[in-house]
This record gives C-alpha cells, structure tokens and sequence, in this order.
C-alpha cells in the first residue's frame, strides 16, 4: 500500500487559520476517502503538514468509515497511533546516507564542509544530527534566503531561532541569550553554488537545472527533497563527476519509518525510539551500500543503480512466478 503517488492541495497554508487549516485538512479527506485505505494507498505527510493535521486526516477517515482506522495515515501524533521517531525520519535517512557516504570515501567530519537548502523539517534535523557528528555546517537557507560562514554555524541555535522567529538568523544561543553571529546574506540559488563538499537540497524541486548544473561546485549532492535535480542537469553533473546520492535513495527515511507506523497499528505493539532508530539505520545502510556498490560495478551514476536495483527485485518476483521461458518449456 506504500505505492508511489503524490496528491495535494494548492495552497498558501500559511495564510490560514487554524480552524480554516481544520477544515480543509477534513474536507480533502472526505474527497479521496474511496481512494485510500489501510490496504489500498496511505498518505503520509509531506509539505506544510504536521502531526495535527495528519492527526485531523486519520480521525475524518475514521469518521467516515464508523470504527477507528488509524493505520490509513502516517505521521500523526503519537497519542493517536503515530510512532516515535516519524518526525525526524526524513533527515535522519539522509543523515546515514551521508555518514555511509562519508566513510566510503574516507572523509573527516571536521574538515568536511556541507551546505544545506532548504531549512524545514527535513534540512533542519539532517543539519542537527550532521552537527552533531562534528560536520561544519558553512550555509543554509529558508525561503527568505541564506546565510553562509566558512567557520559553520551551530546549528541548534539555528534552530531554536527558527523555530522561535520563523527565520534562519546567524545567531549562537548560550542558555537564554542569542548573539548575532558574522555571517554573509544570499539567496538560495548563491547557496547551491558554493564551493563545499557536500550539498544537500532540501526543499523544493527543480533547484538544479541545466540553467546552473554546470556552475556547481559541490563533489557531493545529497537529494533530501523530492527531485531537487532535473534530469537536465543530471547529465550536466555526471559530466563533472559530481556524485549524487539520489532522492529514491536519501530521502527514503521518512516513508521507511511511515512503514514502521502502520506496522505497528496493524500489530497493535508500538516500539522505543531506540528500536525505530536501529531498524531504520539497518535499512538505510544496506540500501546505500547496494546500491553504492552497484554504480560502481556497473559503472554508471547512483540514481541509476538505483533504478537497475529496484527493476532487479521486480524482475525478480516476476520470474519466481514463472515466465515465458519456463512456460515455453513445456512444464505441467
């Protein structure tokens, strides 16, 4: 039921109020309420929601089916169904990403310098959790613009200011206090330009065209959001032997850990942050390492090991239910 759609609502969501937010959250539910279901297709949040609203979706749905049905929506608050650990799982799969990335290559954390587009949900813990790690965070970016410093920024001032003013502002927090910090202003499309090791979009798609592919100086691209490179570009970059760990791949954390909540509401038993972190570590190295070592061995860029990879298990199930060979060969 995990399948590959994307549907939504044309909206500025930040100009509505919260009951206004309510109700179209309700509303887009009893449209599409024939078309989702535990088994069939579960949405999942993704732009401009949050656990509310997802919360708001799952509780319509069971409104209209007259039982309680949390398993048809992920994302929602712990205390109706969610699991612990949904919120930060986009990131936190581009952050193993990143840190199998890093070892492959032999990169050091301090001298490894990233930038980071986009400062939402997804950019904001794969920054935290990179931080952490000791990785310098030289730039990142809302939609008002971006800001940059050689010397990185710490980040969970960043956030906290973020979170407190709606802005990313270069400031550091010591306890109450916030100071400014010295940082340069840009835009965002001067942020994908810099020259650092690593570049992970995180916001919107179409950032890398064939318009400023040929301009960027990044070794590395972590596509956190959804399609952030246009197939244009993407020749452009395997060109300049830019390496691209590709959205199917880095921003899978999010519907990994969504797969997690519906197996727990299926199942009735919910699991420790511990365990959600564990099982989706497993998952996101082994995909990474697949597919990783596949581009190499085939000699061709990662999204494309990718594709080759899933097409492989699809292959894969078809042949084990028989194909035209095995049926040509006259078996009864």
């Amino acid at each position: 039921p995990f399948g590959g759609a994307k549907g939504g609502i044309s909206v500025d969501a930040k100009s509505l109020s919260p009951m206004e937010l309510e109700r179209l959250s309700r509303g887009y539910i009893r449209l599409v309420a024939d078309f989702i279901g535990p088994d069939v297709d579960i949405p999942a949040p993704d732009m401009y929601t949050n656990e509310r609203i997802m919360g708001w979706m799952m509780d319509e749905y069971s409104t209209i089916r007259r039982q309680h049905v949390p398993a048809v929506i992920t994302g929602k608050p712990v205390s109706m169904g969610g699991s612990v650990g949904r919120a930060d799982a986009t990131g936190r799969g581009a952050y193993y990403c990143a840190r199998e990335l890093a070892g492959k290559l032999g990169m050091d954390p301090a001298a490894t310098t990233i930038a980071v587009q986009g400062f939402g949900n997804a950019g904001q813990h794969v920054a935290r959790l990179l931080h952490k790690d000791g990785y310098r965070i030289v730039a990142v970016s809302d939609s008002q613009g971006a800001i940059y410093r050689p010397e990185g920024f710490d980040i969970p001032s960043l956030i906290r200011t973020k979170e407190e003013t709606r802005h990313v502002q270069a400031v550091y927090c010591d306890g109450a206090l916030c100071h400014s910090s010295n940082a340069a202003n840009m835009t965002n499309a001067e942020l994908l330009e810099l020259d650092v090791d690593i570049l992970i979009p995180a916001a919107l798609e179409n950032q890398i065209t064939a318009e400023n592919a040929a301009r960027i100086k990044a070794r590395h691209i972590i596509e956190v959001a959804n399609g952030p490179i246009s197939s244009e570009a993407d020749e452009i970059l395997n060109a300049n032997n830019i390496g691209v760990v590709p959205d199917i791949l880095a921003n899978a954390g999010g519907v990994t850990v969504s797969y997690f909540e519906w197996l727990q509401n299926r199942s009735g038993q919910y699991w420790e942050l511990q365990e959600v972190h564990q099982k989706l570590q497993a998952i996101m190295a082994r995909e990474f390492h697949r597919i990783y070592d596949l581009h190499l061995a085939i000699g061709t860029d990662m999204r494309t090991a990718a594709y080759v990879h899933a097409i492989k298990r699809i292959g894969e199930t078809m042949e084990a239910k028989g194909t035209r060979a095995y049926f040509a060969n006259g078996s009864r």
